[in-house]
């Protein structure tokens, strides 16, 4: 699976994660949160990702 940065995944714990820099296609920094109320900012890896989420 290849993950590219805007990407939107689901990650393995069931949240929705946009992703905003990738690293080697194996670290990542990704918004999680369903508005700027309560939007964090996390540090996940490829393990955590179970699948990309289709623009559209």
């Amino acid at each position: 699976m290849e993950i590219k940065e805007f990407d939107t995944v689901l990650l393995k714990d069931g949240r929705k994660a946009d992703i905003m820099e990738a690293f080697d296609n194996k670290v990542f920094i990704a918004d999680v949160g369903s508005s700027p109320k309560d939007w964090e900012t996390i540090d996940i890896t490829i393990d955590d990702i179970k699948e990309v989420i289709p623009n559209g």
